[in-house]
């Protein structure tokens, strides 16, 4: 369910490392718990963000929440297809719904976080 060639954070982002670029989501947990998702705020291209920053905002039926970076770097681009429809997060959010693409500035955070066993172990203890 979780694909073993993401990282993943304690606030339910993953990334996944290609290059020297990372490709941002929330994870299928997060999309669960916030429910019908109906708009979702991003970075503009260019903005800087450092790990564990606010990187924007997703917004639910039941709630709006910050999506945090997983590392650090330049968002060189954002999912132009969530603008139109959001709701993409909700069918898709480790494939086709990933948020933004950022140039890594810090590669060697990615070893700092969760593998996709250590995700699930977490994600079960939270329940």
């Amino acid at each position: 369910m979780y694909p073993e060639n993401f990282r993943y954070t304690k606030e339910h982002e993953w990334v996944r490392v290609d290059g020297d670029t990372g490709t941002i989501g929330i994870t299928d947990h997060a999309q669960q718990e916030l429910g019908d998702i109906v708009y979702v705020d991003m970075p503009k291209p260019g903005t800087r963000v450092e790990q564990g920053g606010t990187l924007g905002s997703v917004e639910s039926v039941k709630a709006v929440s910050d999506i945090y970076a997983p590392v650090s770097g330049e968002v060189s681009e954002v999912n132009p297809a969530l603008a139109e429809a959001p709701e993409k997060l909700n069918a898709d959010p480790h494939g086709d719904a990933w948020l933004v693409r950022i140039k890594l500035g810090a590669p060697a955070e990615v070893a700092k976080l969760m593998s996709a066993a250590e995700y699930q172990a977490y994600i079960g203890a939270e329940k």
